[in-house]
């Protein structure tokens, strides 16, 4: 008996050790078969946000609660996937699911270290967790996520296992996958990034909030060259690419905006309809909008729109710094950061907390880090208020929040958030294809779309309806209408007594009435609603698309006092673009399914086909002749800058210079460029529709109308030219010419009615 004393306590010992073991096993037994199905990872259906495309495929925008964006993992860069395996689980090929290597590492770093700091997630673990299982911290759990990983280690290849990872994982920002996260934090493709960029992404998934480089950049580089190191130490990259990735300086896209094509307001005029058609489905289910909008023509309307307001707000001065901020309570990088949180951030006006300042130099911390040092040029914006003759709270000092940007030399500059608003829009005049749309100066101040919903006063750019009105009328271009002082009372105008003024305060007399188109005779336009009737003239518009019920049945309307959309706009100028058809604007080419399945296919009217004819071809020719020669000799002069012969349009400016306007085209492209305040007051003295909204117009026209080769204007039949002199009559003896229908042909001069015929008559009766 005394030689087995052992037997006892080695069974004790045994079934101490194997019992737990046995209990883990017979757990699993039980608990395997209760395991979810893998058929969400097998049949991975993640929710895809509605995403918004131009005609060429370029992406414009997406809407969705996750920012999404699938690869497949033979798209990953090998150094991409190398990071992450750095970061996460270096030894992820080689383990069945757990790492029981990587448990004995964890577990004796946190024993040095006293505490639960490092742990033993393997990817497939985690791809289990983020599929199927909370993120609470017990044993169940954590039971539950070893038993999915095998399941999963044994059903999916590891290659299969990676692309759910790397498409599925959080890292920040609403970005959920690596290839979201490239397009969210560096504007790029995942194929596009550098090894920095790289070890950038591959540290989030360990928390995304405490690293995120936008949220909290000190952490996110701390991470960063954590994640270098281990791809150094495990030999994924040599000591020169190391160095060099240390070296890299990230630049962090700080703002909302991930697409290569700003174009804000049309992607919200998208969801907008596709919401009325599918409901919150577009939000999940991964539909994709095709629309009429091309690449090139809208970033050239939104740089001509950010170019034009900004020089508008430069003419008219420096106004104040935007804040000012205690640098006794804090000068370092943290307290600027958070006294620049608040600062709404518009593409290229960076702001940022001035440092240092005097009349020669300022030194200002821009938001994001970088520090930027301006002198000479880049102070003369801004030069009265470095000195001491302004105001306390209108002088740059230390502690001053302002704007500064990069001049087209790089160098620094400071600048100012525009208080203006602008809208542009172009499209196709035969079929209303919309090409390019800018709704305002920036979406993220200022979410009213003027396109579409800013109501304004047209001024004279309305002035070519109410002469088209007239030559339905009777009239032509040779008409002389007189240019002299009128007054009206109360009951003309529907408002208050009115004497209308031409623009430069001169009455030229007697004037053809293309030549008053040309110089924008107000008193001429008013005379011309006279003859043809306030009420003719607002039933008559509304064949171009505008609402009659805005059209004040006034003589004021001659001038443009009632409402209009820069879209009824568009729509009026394509009308004379095209011939004399009605389009119907449109911004959605088609709606496909995930799969690609079209579910919806615009049909547009098209002008000569389908579109309504709403006025004769002729009298369409007759203004496009008319608005040609207020390019090439009239209020819009500066337009022939571009060097073409073939462009039409007209300038308007409202009353006070509230408003400012060019409506113009081309053949094959309409453009309309708008400039004003939402609150509606004074431009500026000088700030007129060929000052002010005219070279947006321009600077869009040059790039979008680049390749376009020029147009002639085909005359309609039943026309014809005739010679003219200043009275508008016939004369054969005249340079002048004129088109005219052929049943308005004006009276011919005295000279061609009696003198020559009886010279004619008097030679044949001479000759022999």
């Amino acid at each position: 008996m005394t030689s087995r004393w052992w037997f006892y306590p080695a069974i004790i010992l045994v079934t101490a050790t194997l019992l737990p073991l046995l209990i883990l096993v017979f757990a699993a037994i039980l608990t395997y078969p209760t395991l979810p199905s893998l058929e969400v990872l097998t049949d991975y259906r993640p929710k895809i946000p509605l995403r918004i495309y131009s005609a060429e495929g370029t992406l414009l925008g997406e809407f969705g609660e996750e920012r999404r964006a699938l690869v497949n993992v033979a798209e990953v860069p090998d150094l991409m996937k190398k990071a992450i395996l750095a970061a996460e689980d270096d030894r992820f090929y080689q383990h069945g699911g757990v790492d029981y290597l990587g448990v004995l590492r964890a577990a004796l770093s946190n024993s040095v270290s006293g505490g639960a700091k490092q742990g033993a997630s393997t990817i497939t673990m985690q791809v289990a967790r983020n599929f199927f299982l909370t993120k609470e911290k017990t044993l169940t759990r954590k039971f539950n996520e070893i038993l999915l990983s095998f399941k999963i280690e044994h059903n999916l290849s590891k290659d299969e296992i990676l692309q759910l990872y790397i498409n599925q994982i959080y890292l920040g920002q609403r970005a959920y996958g690596f290839a979201a996260a490239s397009q969210v934090y560096f504007g790029k493709p995942l194929d596009q990034i550098n090894v920095a960029e790289m070890a950038m992404l591959a540290g989030l998934p360990k928390a995304p909030s405490a690293y995120n480089p936008v949220a909290n950049p000190k952490r996110a580089r701390l991470r960063q060259l954590y994640v270098l190191r281990r791809m150094h130490e495990l030999n994924f990259i040599d000591d020169k690419a190391f160095k060099s990735a240390q070296q890299t300086a990230l630049l962090i896209k700080h703002g909302n905006q991930i697409f290569p094509v700003r174009a804000d307001y049309l992607a919200e005029m998208v969801r907008q309809e596709a919401y009325s058609r599918y409901q919150d489905t577009i939000y999940t289910q991964g539909y994709r909008v095709y629309t009429t909008i091309r690449a090139a023509d809208q970033t050239a309307a939104y740089e001509a729109v950010r170019k034009g307001v900004l020089e508008y707000d430069h003419r008219h001065g420096y106004r104040s710094p935007e804040g000012y901020v205690d640098l006794a309570q804090g000068n370092d990088e943290e307290s600027l950061e958070e006294a620049l949180q608040d600062t709404v951030d518009s593409e290229g006006l960076i702001p940022a907390v001035v440092q240092q300042a005097n009349a020669s130099r300022v030194v200002a911390y821009c938001k994001g880090g970088e520090v930027a040092e301006i002198s000479g040029d880049g102070l003369k914006f801004a030069q009265r208020a470095l000195g001491d003759k302004v105001a306390l709270n209108q002088r740059i000092r230390p502690g001053s929040i302002i704007r500064v940007q990069r001049s087209e030399s790089n160098a620094w500059q400071i600048t100012q958030l525009p208080l203006v608003e602008s809208a542009f829009v172009s499209a196709n005049p035969l079929n209303g294809a919309v090409y390019a749309l800018v709704g305002g100066f920036d979406f993220g101040r200022n979410q009213f779309n003027h396109v579409t919903q800013a109501w304004r006063q047209p001024g004279s750019s309305f002035k070519p309806f109410i002469y088209s009105a007239a030559l339905e009328k009777g009239f032509t271009p040779a008409t002389v209408i007189q240019d002299a002082p009128l007054s009206f009372d109360a009951a003309q105008t529907g408002s208050e007594p009115w004497s209308p003024k031409n623009y430069d305060g001169k009455f030229d007399g007697p004037m053809r009435m293309r030549e008053a188109l040309i110089k924008s005779k107000n008193l001429v336009s008013v005379r011309i609603m006279q003859a043809i009737t306030p009420e003719y003239a607002r039933q008559y518009v509304t064949r171009f698309g505008f609402d009659a019920e805005k059209q004040p049945p006034y003589l004021t309307t001659a001038l443009g006092a009632g409402s209009v959309t820069p879209m009824q706009m568009l729509v009026g100028y394509s009308t004379f673009a095209n011939g004399g058809y009605r389009i119907a604007p449109y911004f959605i080419d088609r709606i496909e399914d995930e799969h690609g399945n079209v579910l919806s296919k615009a049909k547009p009217v098209i002008a000569g086909e389908d579109a309504e004819q709403v006025i004769d071809v002729r009298n369409a020719y007759t203004m496009i002749s008319m608005m040609q020669d207020v390019v090439r000799r009239g209020t819009a002069t500066k337009a022939m800058q571009l060097g073409r012969h073939d462009l039409a349009g007209k300038t308007g400016t409202t009353s006070d210079a509230m408003d400012a306007w060019f409506c113009g085209f081309q053949a094959t492209k309409v453009g309309i460029s708008w400039i004003g305040f939402d609150t509606p007051h004074t431009l500026g003295e000088k700030e007129t529709g060929g000052a002010a909204a005219l070279p947006i117009w321009i600077s869009y026209m040059d790039k979008a109308l680049k390749d376009t080769p020029e147009v002639e204007y085909q005359m309609p039949a039943k026309m014809v030219v005739a010679h003219i002199n200043e009275s508008g009559r016939r004369d054969s003896s005249s340079a002048l010419s004129e088109v005219f229908y052929e049943e308005n042909l004006p009276p011919e001069t005295l000279l061609d009615t009696i003198v020559k015929p009886l010279e004619a008559l008097k030679e044949k009766l001479l000759s022999p």
